[in-house]
């Protein structure tokens, strides 16, 4: 690809499009510059603007709530689900009103939510895939159930270009990002936005892309093994879930405070960390959001990639067991 003498976006960025959209089930895709501008472009191509409130979780990284104030709209913050760290029907229903333009359903740490009951509820929904691309729900992936799907694909993600996401859905949906997306030649001056993602960029997802499978089977190995090696160890793991957990991150849940356990473990050459850095609603100063506070002082991320070699892991675990003893 560099010796055709093409890096700005074109064909490697096109074929990438093609082959995620097949990934995904959905009708077409675009690409972007990162998962942020998707999740803001994507909003775009729903409508979302002033006057308008977009359900988020709490306990969920920035991205979300930077994304929904740049689109002019109001974050209105939904407390987590118990059973998949994201949000649910239950979390959401209290939080709707008739200015609700739309929800934002995160697969989170690589388990995808169950989206029926949300979808049931009558509201557009964006679904993040940005931790769960090609996890699966009755044999269908995960990105092609609601009205738009949207992923990263930064340095830590399931496949990366670097920095780079996309948009997928719909053709007449992503023909929107594509417009907001695509800034220069038009006959307009409609505000649009530089987000497209180079060929050299493009070329690195496709290479990606095509391993994903293996990364996957290496992160389900790896979760299999801290369940056999963790069985003893007080923590609470994530449900094997089969298909629908594709492991992003490897979450457990701990009586004592993540940072004094996390520090434990860096004394003993382990890197771990809070999953989510801060719930939304302590930010914002604002209570109500049980769940979410007792995640937040109990969740832990232990490492989870696809070159951790199985001793490795079964380094992890020990010095869990004993920073936990």
């Amino acid at each position: 690809m560099v010796r055709r003498g093409w890096v700005a976006p074109g064909p490697e960025a096109e074929a990438f499009e093609h082959e995620l959209a097949a990934r995904l089930g959905t009708e077409d895709a675009a690409v972007v510059s990162s998962g942020s501008a998707a999740l803001e472009l994507a909003l775009r191509a729903l409508g979302a603007g002033p006057g308008h409130e977009v359900v988020i979780p709490t306990y969920v990284c920035d991205a979300l709530h930077h994304a929904v104030t740049r689109s002019g709209a109001t974050p209105v913050l939904a407390d987590a689900d118990p059973a998949t760290l994201s949000i649910s029907a239950a979390t959401v229903r209290p939080r709707l009103t008739p200015r609700t333009r739309c929800i934002i359903v995160p697969h989170a740490f690589g388990l995808a939510a169950d989206l029926a009951p949300v979808l049931a509820l009558g509201v557009p929904v964006i679904e993040d895939c940005a931790q769960t691309l090609d996890a699966r729900v009755d044999g269908r992936p995960v990105g092609g159930l609601g009205a738009l799907a949207v992923c990263s694909f930064y340095a830590t993600k399931l496949l990366t270009t670097g920095e780079g996401g996309a948009v997928a859905g719909p053709a007449v949906l992503v023909a929107r990002v594509r417009d907001a997306r695509d800034y220069d030649e038009r006959d307009d001056l409609v505000p649009r936005v530089n987000a497209r993602l180079s060929d050299l960029a493009a070329a690195l997802g496709r290479g990606q892309l095509a391993r994903l499978d293996a990364f996957v089977a290496r992160r389900r190995a790896i979760a299999a093994r801290y369940r056999e090696r963790l069985r003893d160890v007080p923590c609470a793991m994530p449900p094997d879930a089969g298909p629908r957990h594709v492991y992003h991150r490897f979450v457990v849940e701990v009586e004592r405070p993540p940072d004094l356990v996390q520090g434990a473990l860096g004394a003993r050459g382990v890197a771990a960390r809070r999953p989510v850095y801060r719930p939304a609603h302590r930010a914002l100063g604002l209570a109500g959001f049980p769940e979410a506070d007792r995640l937040w002082s109990r969740a832990l991320s232990l490492p989870c990639y696809p070159t951790l070699t199985d001793p490795e892991v079964d380094t992890v675990a020990a010095a869990l067991a004993e920073a936990l003893r």
